[in-house]
């Protein structure tokens, strides 16, 4: 345990020193927010998986295979995959726009009022995601290296603010790329060794039920769209995300970043799930019983499974790339809450002169206090109230999608139909979610209430920007006034 511990400290140590070196590289607020719009196609293919790859897509899907979904729990992250794909589509407008966060489009495109909302939409959920991303990060650690969940917290929520606070959106994609390697390629080693202890594959086979091979036995072909039109949803609009499009040195960039993210989610998508099925057939043969998870839970299968069949220095790898996981979408979202705070409400609504300067000030401000209010989130797993606020994670994309994206090909798209759209998305999500009306539709479409929420909001958009067109009459995006 001694090697393995001694990894995942060498790795925290080099996040941070990784966010040393790139606050060299900082001279100003748009090298901060969009490290100064010089991503290529591989650093753009490496922040945006790892931003997307979190534990839901690492232990969530082993545990989804071992228990009932076998080969189809592959779909939570071929659907990533396959949004990243139809981004690709996009991703040159996105990067046209040369905004820096997507209420400064709203504002620009729509006028001041629908820009400030769509900031107050968007930074309200990035202080829940950020904290939900402390916890997940704070449960593995202290899981795998036998520590207090609180002093867990504590470590991942000082590392992560650090080094994300240093060097902005450069120290993020350079500490994205090597942590998408660190996920993928230390997941992968668990597989030979895994197959290997239960006596090959044709064991493994042997020893899980026929329909384990499946691809739709525990996700339906509606389910698995439903997912691909919330991931699309959200990548869109999800500042955490889209932030990457923006910084890209081109749109040419922008689209082979994409799709290179898009080949990343598609090979590891069956990297867990095949995991998951060798721990099922694992279990069956009595290799593993009931009392191996009683203290941590099936969610932790993985690395139960590593501790006893991996090289003490591969099985730190492998906890590395674990922890890595969860550490990459908090600094984003840590990045993107302080990020819309400076720029669309700071700027916009506290201090009109501020300067570039005091700006990206304003924005590491910011991102210290969303890390500290994670962190107390995070300390007293306070989840009712992180529950609410990531809740206005799918209330932010069923609304802001359709304005977003059709007003850089429509130009009747209009300030009307965006605050119809607005409020008709928001609606539908929490009569779904929250008062559980219409529950069979909910369920029709996967539990995915995004996808109801957006259908309504496109009519919504369409019908008012059509009563009440734009004046401008263009999809030309006004500059800053």
């Amino acid at each position: 345990m001694g090697i393995v511990i001694g990894i995942v400290v060498v790795y925290m140590l080099a996040m941070l020193y990784i966010g040393y070196k790139s606050s060299k590289k900082i001279d100003s607020n748009e090298d901060f927010v969009v490290a100064g719009r010089r991503l290529g196609p591989f650093l753009m293919m490496g922040t945006l998986a790892a931003t997307e790859i979190g534990g839901g897509s690492s232990l969530g899907v082993v545990q989804q295979g071992m228990q009932k979904h076998g080969l189809s729990a592959a779909w939570y992250i071929m659907a990533m995959g396959l949004a990243f794909a139809a981004l690709t589509f996009v991703a040159p407008k996105l990067r046209e726009t040369e905004v820096k966060t997507v209420p400064e489009y709203f504002r620009r495109k729509y006028g001041k009022e629908s820009g400030v909302v769509t900031a107050l939409i968007m930074f309200v959920p990035l202080v829940g995601l950020t904290a939900g991303q402390f916890i997940a990060s704070a449960q593995i650690l202290s899981t795998m290296l036998g520590i207090s969940y609180k002093f867990a917290v504590v470590i991942v929520g000082i590392v992560v603010t650090i080094y994300a606070v240093m060097g902005g959106m450069w120290s993020v994609t350079i500490t994205d790329f090597v942590q998408v390697f660190l996920i993928v390629l230390g997941m992968a080693a668990a597989i030979p060794f895994s197959i290997r202890y239960a006596g090959g594959w044709s064991n493994v086979v042997a020893n899980v039920p026929a329909d384990t091979f499946n691809l739709f036995k525990g996700y339906s072909p509606i389910a698995v769209i439903s997912l691909f039109i919330m991931y699309i949803g959200t990548f869109t609009v999800g500042q955490e995300a889209v932030a990457r499009y923006y910084a890209a040195k081109d749109g040419k960039a922008a689209k082979q970043g994409s799709l290179l993210a898009c080949g990343v989610n598609l090979i590891y998508a069956f990297i867990p799930t095949i995991i998951g099925i060798v721990m099922l057939a694992l279990i069956n043969m009595g290799k593993f019983g009931a009392e191996d998870f009683s203290s941590v839970g099936a969610r932790y299968a993985l690395p139960v499974l590593a501790a006893r069949v991996m090289p003490p220095i591969i099985c730190g790898l492998l906890f590395a790339g674990i922890i890595s996981a969860t550490m990459s979408s908090a600094d984003s979202d840590l990045l993107g809450a302080g990020s819309i705070f400076a720029n669309d409400i700071y700027k916009q609504v506290i201090k009109k002169d501020a300067t570039d300067k005091e700006i990206m000030k304003m924005t590491q401000i910011m991102m210290i206090v969303v890390g500290l209010l994670a962190l107390i989130f995070a300390y007293f797993n306070t989840s009712g109230l992180i529950n609410i606020l990531t809740f206005c994670f799918t209330l932010r994309a069923a609304g802001t999608f359709f304005p977003y994206v059709l007003g850089m090909y429509w130009k009747k798209s209009s300030t009307a139909g965006t605050i119809a759209s607005l409020i008709a998305g928001t609606v539908v999500v929490v009569l779904l979610d929250n008062v559980k009306v219409l529950p069979g539709l909910r369920a029709f479409f996967g539990g995915q209430s995004i996808v109801p929420g957006l259908i309504v909001a496109l009519i919504a958009f369409v019908v008012f920007s059509i009563l009440y067109p734009s004046k401008t009459n263009s999809t030309d995006l006004p500059a800053e006034k």
